[in-house]
């Protein structure tokens, strides 16, 4: 079978991979007030399952590096589709052998956490290696695939919830853990490259932080997931406002719009890359990040508050891949250990934004344009890091 398959099939199974990781993150969530109604769990335990699974993700991207380069990609990625598939499994039957329904689903949680961690710091090395051109382009589409995942699986979990009823909601569990288990064959059969070439080495952690780039590229990273996250998080008030429908409606139709329009972007800069320089896009992301922040903050209509999250959506779309972009362009041989410390940063924002969010609004009488007037420090500091790294190219400091 592996003689059959080339490098296109390396790149799907990325696509599917942060799918994959799209599932587990994104699933769970709209089975919040099933699982308080069902098994009694109050909402303050029900609130930590997200905690708790982006806490565990950020741990494996603390330590997974060396452990992922012992082991190699191939095997790292198969085991992360098995813990995926797994806790997704698991999920339908730990809460009612468990003798408190809770502690089920948090084993479960804990078992998809691990897979979804392993991806977030073995796809895009394993895209990079691949011999595909346009490398910037390749990179933005594949990041693009969580948003339609994270699209997907809100959309066809609210319709099998409407046809087949909330009480099933186990056997969607079993649907989309059949995504991680084709995936893991993908990933036992496609070829693999390597990012280091043969006779070479990865650069150290003490490498890595001596050089200047290295910090800028982590602070465009921590900015990245907050300046997605903290208007992400809060977005379903805004569509709940805004078009006056339910608050389950509000929050579906919410989730959808900003994924939608994330994805947008990368596929955006995918299609037209090659007219689109990086850097550029990026400064007119920020720059729109910005503005689509304070159109949220100033407006006072809802509506107006809605687009704001939709323009937010599209704006930090590129942040992310392009960061990742930049970082394998200007820093040679950085291999695993760059990719696992960048992750780690990225997801150190997604937890960040939000929180500055939440703790600057419950400070001003719940008032959340302030709390999201609070993470403007975020784009703001994203254009900042752009302008360091475009002086530090016009300088022709190349640091390899």
């Amino acid at each position: 079978m592996t003689r059959k398959l080339t490098y296109n099939h390396t790149v799907y199974a990325c696509f599917m991979g942060y799918i994959v990781q799209a599932i587990v993150n994104n699933f769970v969530p709209l089975l919040f007030l099933t699982f308080e109604a069902q098994y009694g769990i109050t909402l303050a335990k029900i609130t930590f399952l997200t905690t708790f699974n982006f806490g565990l993700q950020l741990l494996v991207d603390a330590i997974s590096s060396k452990f992922i380069d012992r082991i190699g990609y191939r095997a790292a990625a198969v085991m992360a589709d098995v813990f995926a598939a797994a806790g997704l499994i698991l999920l339908t039957v730990l809460p009612d052998m468990t003798s408190d329904p809770f502690v089920g689903i948090l084993i479960s949680v804990m078992i998809y956490a691990i897979g979804g961690g392993l991806l977030e710091v073995l796809v895009s090395p394993i895209m990079e290696a691949c011999p595909t051109k346009n490398k910037e382009q390749a990179m933005s589409l594949l990041h693009s695939f969580y948003c339609w995942g994270h699209v997907g699986v809100v959309l066809l979990s609210t319709i099998f919830f409407h046809f087949a009823g909330i009480s099933n909601w186990n056997i969607m569990a079993l649907v989309w853990a059949v995504v991680p288990l084709v995936n893991l064959v993908l990933f036992a059969n496609v070829p693999i490259n390597s990012l280091i070439e043969e006779g070479e080495r990865g650069l150290s952690f003490k490498e890595l932080a001596g050089r200047n780039l290295f910090w800028i590229l982590m602070i465009m990273m921590l900015c990245a997931g907050a300046s997605e996250q903290a208007v992400s998080q809060w977005v379903y008030s805004f569509a709940e406002a805004g078009l006056g429908v339910s608050k389950t409606m509000g929050d579906l139709f919410g989730t959808m719009m900003f994924a939608l329009f994330m994805g947008l972007s990368r596929l955006v800069f995918a299609k037209f890359g090659s007219k689109l320089k990086l850097m550029q896009y990026m400064v007119f992301s920020t720059i729109l990040c910005v503005s689509a922040y304070l159109l949220i903050t100033i407006s006072g209509e809802s509506w107006l508050g809605l687009i704001g999250c939709a323009m937010t959506g599209f704006a930090v779309g590129i942040f992310w891949p392009g960061t990742f972009s930049m970082a394998t362009a200007s820093i040679r041989n950085g291999g695993t250990m760059m990719f696992a410390l960048y992750a780690l940063a990225g997801d150190t924002g997604c937890a960040l934004g939000p929180t500055v969010v939440g703790r600057v609004a419950a400070a001003n009488a719940d008032n959340l344009k302030s709390g999201i007037t609070a993470a403007l420090v975020f784009p703001v500091c994203m254009g900042i890091a752009l302008l360091a790294l475009a002086l530090n190219r016009r300088k022709k400091v190349i640091l390899q």
